[in-house]
């Protein structure tokens, strides 16, 4: 039996300065380096990018909990917003 897959989503600021870019940058590559996702999807709106990937439902809390911590660590509030 295979497991439950789930999509986390991200709501991306489009007009951003470098150093936020970067940051924002190693938010996603840590999500693939922390084994969460092999790769992750965007779509293209008038002012936001909504980032998404797929994860096995037992590790979506994991991965929320990631992504909360690395936008508050990264000061990242103002630019990146989890969809639930």
């Amino acid at each position: 039996m295979s497991a439950t897959i789930v999509t986390i989503r991200l709501n991306i600021k489009k007009d951003i300065d470098p150093v936020t870019e970067k940051k924002i940058l190693r938010l996603k590559g840590s999500l693939i380096a922390g084994g969460f996702t092999d790769i992750i999807h965007f779509d293209d709106g008038d002012d936001h990018y909504i980032n998404y990937f797929s994860v096995a439902a037992i590790k979506k809390a994991e991965a929320v909990a990631h992504i909360r911590k690395n936008i508050e660590e990264m000061a990242l509030e103002e630019f990146v917003h989890l969809l639930e």
